[in-house]
């Protein structure tokens, strides 16, 4: 008797990752050597910033996308701080706010010029003091506007209004030891926390008051990480007693047992996980490994399903997550990694393999936008909201073919709603429409057969209509064939 193993179906099951061109890369870049478990790297649709070598203080580097290839030594930098640079976070309501903590004790908020720098930035639009050690976590609030967490070496989470400079909360009694990593729920709500006495901690800022809290969490002494994800389940990653490397998934309704548990392999470097809401897909990037793993995490056991390695020849330095309202949906990109390498940052782009040309809204579902859903005051009294969503439709471009099609479609269709970036193709259209109307009624007035006119233009209309239905026809084909091709139907 012979048994088929059955392989789970999954969207994502052939996801690949692929390393940029070279003259794509981000090249010359000192990365900061500092001995701190961060990802040194973070970016927007907009920027990308690097914490880098600085003598004299600390600085981090912030280059628009486009620039690419070498970067001049003399490159401006943002270089406000006295001590080193710990850890930057992009603000998610406005993408040229970025803020950072340093070795200084200080958080700095940073505007930074639409075009990028052009001259070095020492003047932060806000200091942030309270901490009595070093900065090491920055992490924006989802949701409200203004609303920034920080963690320092004093063991202290302060939650601040960026807006009034003012501390909103004081976190100073729930961590007796150095805080790893601080992430907020989806709705801002709450946030959890690991902690070097390994323990993992949900706690309400608001109250004050620790809602959940596991100890050993994973027994190695080794630095652990927890991230909140989208069901407010809580995925940690860490060591074992035997300091194998660990993923673990938690319900926070029941913290004495892991949902799902698994060991990978037995380095040392930290394990930082990147979670993308969207797809309930982990990314999982160990300092100083050379691959990135990247799980699913479904409903149902084992709940942590292993997709795929992406692995390559240099060791990664830091690791920085794009967005997914900056990825290229026509490409059917569903995550962007910058990769730091010593001295440089290499972008690398996780692709699901689709044959049909179509927008793929199973891979795009509405996703977190830059609008933000609650004013600071308004988080502050105690109410909650979750990411105002955006559709991913818009940024999709077609390719050229696929253009051309389009644009003979909807040359005569008014009626049928614009597909994405549809409304600035269909202005050239109509103009040729009016001036196909305009020369044969031009030439005909000349004529004087005013006759014929009438004839010629219940031809065109008819034609218009043949055209429109054509076009409407096509379009539903399109459709079928793309859902055959996905195997959909």
């Amino acid at each position: 008797m012979s048994f088929r193993k059955v392989v789970r179906q999954s969207k994502f099951r052939h996801v690949f990752g692929q390393p940029v061109k070279n003259d794509q890369c981000y090249e010359d870049i000192r990365v900061s050597r500092v001995t701190w478990d961060s990802t040194f790297c973070a970016v927007n649709p907009k920027f990308l910033a690097v914490i880098v070598e600085a003598s004299g203080g600390g600085a981090f580097l912030v280059l628009p996308l486009s620039k690419t290839g070498r970067i001049d030594k003399a490159y401006p930098t943002v270089c406000g701080h006295t001590g080193p640079v710990l850890d930057i976070d992009w603000c998610p309501h406005n993408d040229e706010v970025i803020a950072s903590g340093s070795e200084d004790c200080t958080v700095m908020v940073w505007q930074i010029p639409e075009n990028g720098l052009t001259s070095p930035l020492t003047e932060p639009v806000v200091v942030l003091e309270g901490h009595t050690k070093r900065v090491g976590i920055i992490a924006w609030h989802p949701t409200a506007r203004n609303v920034l967490l920080s963690a320092g070496c004093d063991n202290v989470v302060l939650i601040w209004n960026v807006g009034t400079a003012e501390e909103l909360y004081r976190l100073d009694s729930l961590h007796p030891d150095l805080i790893y990593n601080v992430s907020w729920n989806h709705n801002g709500s709450l946030f959890c926390s690991a902690c070097k006495d390994k323990s993992v901690r949900i706690i309400d800022p608001r109250r004050g008051t620790l809602m959940a809290e596991r100890e050993k969490a994973h027994e190695g002494a080794r630095p652990m990480r927890a991230i909140f994800l989208a069901d407010g389940k809580v995925f940690t990653t860490g060591f074992s007693r035997m300091s194998e490397r660990q993923l673990a998934l938690w319900d926070p309704e029941n913290l004495e047992e892991p949902m799902a548990l698994q060991e990978l392999d037995s380095s040392n470097g930290a394990l930082l996980p990147f979670y993308d809401p969207d797809t309930s897909v982990v990314y999982v990037c160990g300092k100083g490994d050379s691959s990135i793993r990247y799980f699913e995490i479904t409903e149902e056991p084992p709940y942590i399903h292993f997709l795929n390695t992406f692995t390559s020849k240099e060791p990664q330095r830091g690791m920085g997550s794009m967005p997914k309202r900056g990825l290229e949906v026509s490409k059917c990109e569903i995550a962007r990694f910058y990769k730091l390498h010593e001295r440089k940052c290499e972008p690398i782009v996780m692709t699901v393999p689709r044959k049909s040309d179509l927008f793929q809204d199973d891979l795009y579902p509405d996703t977190a936008g830059p609008e933000a859903a609650l004013e600071a005051e308004e988080w502050v009294s105690g109410r909650d909201a979750d990411p105002i969503l955006i559709s991913l439709r818009e940024a999709y471009v077609p390719s050229k073919q696929r253009d051309l099609k389009i644009s003979r479609r909807n040359v005569l269709s008014d009626s049928r709603p614009a597909v994405a970036l549809g409304s600035s193709r269909l202005g050239a259209p109509a103009a040729t429409t009016i001036a196909a109307d305009a020369t044969p009624s031009g030439s005909l007035t000349r004529a004087g057969e005013a006759g014929k006119l009438e004839e010629v233009m219940q031809e065109l209309r008819a034609l218009r209509a043949l055209v429109k239905e054509q076009g409407e026809r096509i379009c539903r084909l399109e459709e079928q064939l793309g859902r055959m091709e996905n195997g959909d139907a």
